[in-house]
């Protein structure tokens, strides 16, 4: 007679137990058990390497199809080798493997006080944690035993001086696209919706994703960026196009045409960065970003100057809330080869 469970003995792959979140309606699972050992003696990029080189069947199983879908996004807890950091994390998607993950920070910030991993303080809970692209400074409001809201000081966001207000061919529009790259833990494009033909009121989610997608190709093919940390050249890749509005909206669409659910974190420190530069904002001043498909909002603000490795560059503050939405087990049973995953 059947116990009413199933039996693991010839699966495929472990069974990888995970958190699942969102912030802003963009999705993060969180691994939490049951991935096989990644060697603890190496930094964190070289941990990313690993995971890449290595274990990418677990990432395409847990992000693709059948068990997640274009716009899933993962984050896979690590052990740390930065003294000050409570936890380090490597971040997922469709494509691969991102340096720097806003919206998942947010959610990450509860599951680390919900979870045992940081105690809690009442009314705010402070902590570093560990990321691709350097430390982040995790704030996460904290009363009644409850775990809220939460911000986090990124790494230092700049400009890319030599590619502001330039312009790139884009066949499929049969023009020239005026853009801007700045950085905020990942390179971004930044494009006016209106420059391409769209607004956020009347434009589809596919005509955003395809323009958006059709500009980080040509600009990944035509530009070459660099990181002014010598030793990071693992994060000099342009990780996608944000449109924007004048009125405070923005739509990253990244890796192969995942458009973000929420504003993007990554992409409001990378966006502070540039209205800073182009003396849009000051320091200290709240800005309120929108995703214009959800209506999803963060917060933000560029909080002090700082000198980067040479460059000037600004920290910045993103806040946002993350909300749970359940824990779950996966595997792969022996024999199913849809199950390795796929993406229509």
């Amino acid at each position: 007679m059947s116990s009413g469970a199933p039996n693991h003995d010839n699966n495929s792959s472990p069974v990888i137990q995970t958190v699942e979140m969102h912030t802003g309606g963009e999705p993060v699972r969180i691994i939490v058990k049951g991935y096989p050992q990644i060697p603890s003696d190496t930094n964190i990029l070289a941990k990313r390497s690993y995971v890449r080189d290595n274990l990418d069947h677990l990432r395409r199983m847990l992000m693709f199809e059948p068990r997640g879908s274009e716009a899933m996004y993962g984050a896979l807890i690590v052990e740390k080798d930065l003294p000050e950091a409570s936890l380090a994390v490597l971040f997922m998607h469709g494509e691969g493997y991102s340096t720097m993950c806003g919206h998942a920070t947010i959610s990450l910030g509860r599951y680390a006080i919900d979870y045992g991993i940081v105690p809690p303080v009442t009314p705010l809970t402070t902590f570093t944690m560990q990321c691709p692209c350097g430390p982040v400074k995790v704030k996460v409001q904290y009363e009644n035993n409850k775990s809220g809201a939460v911000s986090f000081e990124s790494v230092p966001s700049f400009v890319d001086a030599d590619k502001l207000n330039q312009s790139v061919y884009v066949p499929s529009l049969n023009k020239s696209i005026p853009y801007d790259i700045s950085y905020g833990g990942a390179f971004y494009a930044f494009v006016d919706v209106g420059s391409v033909g769209l607004d956020f009121k009347h434009s589809s989610m596919a005509e955003c994703r395809e323009i958006g997608g059709s500009i980080t190709d040509e600009l990944r093919k035509t530009i070459k960026l660099s990181h002014p940390d010598p030793s990071a050249s693992d994060l000099e890749f342009l990780y996608g196009t944000i449109l924007i509005s004048s009125e405070g909206q923005q739509l990253c669409i990244f890796a192969e045409r995942q458009v973000d659910r929420s504003p993007c974190g990554s992409g409001v420190s990378a966006r502070l960065a540039l209205e800073y530069h182009q003396k849009k904002i000051k320091l200290g001043e709240a800005k309120r970003i929108s995703n214009p498909l959800t209506g999803s909002v963060f917060g933000g603000q560029a909080t002090r100057e700082e000198k980067f490795f040479g460059v000037n560059a600004v920290v910045t503050e993103v806040k946002g809330n993350g909300y749970y939405t359940g824990e779950s087990k996966f595997w792969l049973e022996e024999g199913d080869k849809i199950g390795e995953g796929f993406l229509l």
